[in-house]
C-alpha cells in the first residue's frame, strides 16, 4: 500500500527534513509541500490526501485550526515544537504528534502506525458483515441490512430492515464506528451513524427513516453536504 501525503509547516528548515523523510520511506508518496495553511487550503482539495503532517504553530491560520476543514478520509499527523498540544491533537482525531526536533526513527513510528491504520481500514471496507454481542449471544448482520444506529450511552441500538425491534448491544458508538466501512456508513450526530445507500427523505436538515427523525449536528454538517454534492 501506498499513502498519498502532504506536508504543512511554516519553518523550512522542518518541511525540507520531513520531506526528506517521506522521500526515503518507500510505502509514502509526496503529493504537495505548504508553507502555511491557508496555501494548502487553495490545493490540497484538488488532490487525494490519505497522510497529512501539519504543523500547529503557525501564523494566520493554526494547525488545530485548519485541521477541523480537513477531508475526514485524511489522517492526521500532528508536528510540535510543544508537547503540551498532543492531547488538543487527539482531540481533533489526530492519528499521532511529532516533538521537534523530529528523528527519522520517531517519523518511522508514526507512519508504521498510519500504515496500519489504513490496512485494518481497507479490510473493513471489504466486510459484508459484522458480528455483535446481543444478550450474551453473538448475533451476526448483514451490513447491508443495516438503517442506522443510534447510541445511548453504554449501549447501542442497531436498526436492521425487516427486523420489528432494534437489536442491543452493549458497546460504544466509536467502537462500533470502527468496525463499519466509510464507504457505507457515516457519522451524522454524536448519536447516530447512518447507512448512506438508505437515506431517502431529508426533512429540514433531518434525515427520515419512517417516523424516526434523526438531526444532523453542526459538527458534521459540512461532511454531510459533501457527501450530498456527491450524491446531486
Amino acid at each position: 500500500m501506498i499513502l498519498r501525503c502532504a506536508i504543512i509547516d511554516d519553518e523550512p528548515l522542518a518541511l525540507g527534513l520531513l520531506e526528506s523523510y517521506v522521500k526515503k520511506t518507500p510505502f509514502l508518496q509526496l503529493v504537495g509541500s505548504y508553507s502555511s495553511a491557508v496555501q494548502a487550503m487553495k490545493e490540497i482539495p484538488e488532490q487525494k490526501v490519505e497522510l497529512l503532517f501539519l504543523d500547529i504553530q503557525m501564523p494566520e491560520l493554526n494547525g488545530l485550526e485548519y485541521s477541523k476543514t480537513v477531508d475526514s478520509r485524511t489522517r492526521i499527523i500532528f508536528t510540535t515544537a510543544f508537547d503540551q498540544y498532543a492531547i488538543d491533537g487527539y482531540r481533533v482525531n489526530a492519528l499521532d504528534y511529532l516533538l521537534k526536533p523530529i528523528s527519522y526513527t520517531d517519523f518511522l513510528q508514526a507512519v508504521d502506525k498510519a500504515l496500519k491504520w489504513f490496512e485494518l481500514s481497507q479490510k473493513t471496507e471489504e466486510k459484508t458483515s459484522i458480528f455483535v454481542k446481543s444478550d450474551y449471544k453473538l448475533v451476526q448482520i448483514e451490513l447491508k441490512n443495516i438503517l442506522y444506529i443510534e447510541g445511548l450511552k453504554d449501549y447501542i441500538k442497531i436498526y436492521v430492515e425487516g427486523t420489528p425491534k432494534p437489536i442491543l448491544s452493549l458497546m460504544s458508538m466509536k467502537a462500533m464506528e470502527e468496525l463499519l466501512p466509510s464507504s457505507k456508513f457515516m457519522r451524522v450526530h454524536r448519536s447516530f451513524i447512518v447507512q448512506k445507500d438508505k437515506i431517502r427523505v431529508i426533512d429540514r436538515g433531518r434525515i427520515v427513516f419512517d417516523k424516526t427523525y434523526i438531526p444532523i449536528s453542526d459538527s458534521y454538517k459540512q461532511t454531510f453536504q459533501e457527501f450530498l454534492d456527491e450524491r446531486s
